[in-house]
């Protein structure tokens, strides 16, 4: 189970050993909503929400993930347990290989099956849209040519076609998206990718989606004794979190089909996404508390209860993610 907690004023602490969530209904009334810390996996909390110091001992107590996001979803920090079993010698071995040919190795892996996904994607799509089969072929056609060009790189380290690959990654994702946006119902086409602030609905629904990803894929690297901040592709700026915009490329298709299929179903209207401008003053959406609700529970439901088939085995998205990084934390020890 997790937690959103994304009302304004509501607050979590602990009763009776269990997480009791408190919120002002508009009736005055206080409501309290108590939670079993053996059920609960995460807790997510917006700002403009707080929880006690007893609820943080409690949250470590059963190794419950703490994720403080933003209104538009990006993570801002995470409390998590001081020990969760990462290790030196596998954190040595990540920072040799992202300058050698195994981070090479692994780059190319995540990009080619993030950009495989994408177009099983839109094969699916276009089973069901005879009428831009046209469309959907030139498009298909061109991305798998990107994936020809990207396999065929090789390097003795990243750093070395790290452009390129930025290039091709760059040039497949526009025409997925152009894609994406020419098969939905005209009144929620986009104009390719935007984001602080976004400038459509769909946009801003992507976002949010892919800030609740960048936390999954931060506890999973975490968990598996990986350094989230020790990329091989993006640069190792200052507190970026570059080995977690690296490992999640594979697994965005999983908030791309979400946002999707609300979109496609015609699940999304005015009432979720309110106005926000930029600083220039052009014109933005961000999500609102309805927007946020309906989000949330289709990308839980689609994370943790469908499982799919992987290695053999029918398994939750959120597992498959933990697998793969405990395989890639394995990989990179093994003589």
């Amino acid at each position: 189970m997790q937690l959103h907690i994304n009302t304004y004023g509501t607050y979590v602490h602990v009763r009776d050993q269990l997480f009791e969530v408190r919120r002002k209904l508009e009736t005055g009334e206080i409501e309290k909503k108590p939670y079993s810390a053996q059920k609960v996996t995460h807790i997510i909390m917006t700002t403009g929400t707080s929880l006690s110091t007893d609820a943080i001992r409690l949250a470590m107590q059963n190794n419950v993930d703490i994720i403080f996001v933003e209104q538009d979803g990006d993570p801002i920090g995470r409390v998590w347990h001081s020990k969760l079993g990462s290790t030196t010698k596998i954190r040595k071995a990540q920072l040799e290989a992202s300058l050698s040919a195994v981070g090479v190795r692994w780059i190319k892996s995540w990009l080619l099956t993030k950009m495989d996904n994408q177009l099983s994607f839109v094969k699916d799509l276009k089973k069901h849209r005879p009428q831009h089969a046209d469309f959907l072929n030139d498009k298909l056609t061109r991305v798998e040519a990107l994936c020809v060009s990207v396999n065929t790189l090789d390097a003795g380290r990243v750093a070395d076609i790290a452009e390129t690959l930025r290039g091709l990654e760059g040039t497949a994702g526009r025409l997925y998206f152009e894609t994406l946006s020419h098969v939905l119902p005209t009144e929620y086409r986009f104009q390719g990718r935007s984001s602080r602030p976004a400038r459509d609905a769909f946009n801003a629904f992507l976002n949010y989606a892919y800030g609740i990803l960048y936390s999954k894929t931060e506890k999973s690297l975490i968990i598996a004794g990986i350094d989230p901040y020790v990329g091989f592709l993006h640069r190792d700026d200052y507190n970026q979190l570059s080995m977690v915009y690296d490992f999640i490329e594979p697994y965005r298709i999983y908030a791309d089909e979400v946002v999707f299929r609300l979109f496609s179903g015609k699940k999304v209207n005015k009432a979720h996404t309110s106005p926000l401008a930029n600083r220039n003053g052009e014109p933005g959406a961000t999500l609102n508390a309805e927007g946020k609700a309906l989000l949330v529970t289709a990308f839980n439901t689609f994370m943790d209860n469908d499982p799919i088939r992987h290695r053999g085995r029918n398994l939750c998205r959120s597992h498959i993610m933990q697998l793969d990084a405990h395989q890639f934390a394995n990989s990179l020890i093994e003589p």
